[in-house]
């Protein structure tokens, strides 16, 4: 016989939660991971920031002159612009920094280049400006490793290579001394200029035979002189450009890393080692195919993601991608390559801003630029005008149509900044969205409220049509 006195069954109704909010706890126990140290006798990074503005001081006199002694923007800004769009210094404006610093106008070029390789200066739309980096120069560690960091990636540009130097023998170079200074981090002391000879002749060697450049059989002579390409030579000018960026000392046959060298090859080596790691194994993806691979991640997975997509590729060219995968028609890849632009942070600066005056990109933009200058995120939709957070509204909409579930968009409706729905509806159709319309039919479609849902398809046939 069974019993007819309730049991507590335990059972309890709770509160729904959203997805975001779901267990999350792997995802925060590899967020809590400390965070891989440098090697043992790397300074730290205050002390390296001081050598790296101690090496870089030439370079920030010169910006620092610029900024203060040429005005900013439009035709009078000309002396500091480029003639030949590449940033080059003209030869007034050198002149005139040289009377003025005390220096050569070549050394006031040669500063000026290093401050543009830095960072600290930028050209825009054919004008020279100060860049973040130096605005944050004299207060923010990172900003000043990241600028040196930059210098020492382009290596290549600061010291003049020699006359005989081809496209193809310098490319076979640079993409050799990556191999050259771990060797000479592991060694962790002076190396001898013939064993990086050797180790560059191996590299090339490999490069050449991956390219079927190698003829097959033995060869009698070395490949230096087999091929016509003195790599003796390309290596003391590899040398000497790591020597003029603060890599390295190069004397007496051997060549040593400086704390500043030793800790940019770790921070490279750590990069491949995140890139390999790849969460969801999007690294080699596009950016618009690694975003639609992150959409179902979580905020914590995503956000790895996108760091191992980063450390793959140089910053400039993966900012420049991220945005282009935003002016696309999708509107959720847009969400998701701001996303992974706050993951860049800083060095992403100038190219959302030059975004913001994009319309498909204005709202995200201006969202970006405020949680970068310290707005907090639930306050930061307060820098939208009306019209553009109505854009950003069907913007979303229009990603959860695509995307989403039905639920998903009726519930959209509370985050539209409009007191009522006729409210809402009259700034949807004058904001001129080129999805308002499927937006509009959709949200029709999916809301219980027959009312709602005919005054909602009133307003799609009133702006196909072009009506008021």
């Amino acid at each position: 016989m069974t019993s007819r006195i309730p049991r507590d069954s335990r059972l309890r109704i709770v509160r729904p939660r959203p997805l975001a909010a779901a267990p999350a706890a792997a995802d925060e126990r590899r967020a809590r991971r400390p965070a891989p140290r440098p090697p043992e006798g790397t300074p730290p990074r205050a002390r390296l920031a001081t050598m790296a503005r101690e090496g870089l001081a030439d370079a920030v006199r010169v910006a620092r002159w610029a900024e203060a002694a040429l005005p900013r923007g439009g035709p009078a800004a000309q002396p500091a612009a480029p003639s030949d769009g590449e940033g080059t210094l003209s030869g007034a404006t050198a002149t005139r920094a040289a009377g003025e610093l005390g220096l050569t106008p070549a050394k006031v070029r040669a500063d000026w280049d290093t401050a543009r390789l830095a960072g600290l200066v930028e050209v825009h739309g054919g004008v020279a400006r100060p860049g973040w980096r130096l605005r944050a120069w004299d207060r923010d560690d990172s900003a000043v490793l990241r600028g040196w960091v930059a210098l020492f990636d382009a290596w290549s540009l600061v010291h003049p290579g020699p006359d005989q130097l081809t496209p193809a023998a310098g490319a076979e170079v640079i993409e050799a001394v990556p191999q050259l200074l771990t060797l000479l981090q592991l060694s962790d002391g002076p190396v001898p200029v013939t064993q990086l000879l050797d180790l560059l002749e191996q590299r090339v060697e490999e490069l050449r035979t991956q390219r079927c450049e190698i003829p097959y059989g033995p060869r009698s002579e070395p490949l230096s002189e087999a091929e016509g390409v003195p790599l003796a030579t390309l290596l003391d000018w590899a040398l000497h450009g790591l020597a003029a960026v603060g890599a390295l000392t190069y004397a007496g046959g051997h060549a040593t890393l400086t704390p500043l060298g030793s800790w940019a090859v770790w921070v490279r080596l750590e990069q491949i080692c995140v890139a390999a790691q790849s969460p969801a194994g999007n690294i080699e993806q596009p950016a618009e195919e690694m975003l639609r691979g992150c959409a179902r991640l979580r905020p914590q997975s995503a956000r790895s993601e996108y760091r191992a997509w980063l450390a793959a590729r140089p910053v400039g060219s993966a900012v420049a991608e991220l945005l282009e995968a935003a002016r696309g028609e999708d509107a959720m890849v847009r969400s998701l390559a701001f996303e992974a632009l706050r993951v860049v942070g800083a060095p992403a600066e100038a190219e959302v801003r030059a975004a913001a005056e994009d319309v498909l990109l204005r709202p995200y933009a201006l969202l970006w630029l405020a949680e970068h200058d310290g707005t907090d995120p639930e306050d930061a939709p307060l820098v939208l005008s009306r019209q553009e957070a109505t854009w950003l509204w069907v913007d979303t909409a229009a990603a959860v149509a695509d995307h989403g579930e039905a639920p998903l968009l009726v519930r959209h409706l509370e985050a539209a900044v409009q007191p009522t729905v006729p409210a809402l509806l009259d700034d949807v159709r004058a904001v001129g969205h080129p999805r308002t319309v499927q937006v509009l039919v959709a949200l029709a479609a999916a809301h219980p409220d027959p009312a709602l849902a005919k005054a909602v398809r009133r307003a799609a046939f009133q702006v196909h049509t072009g009506g008021a």
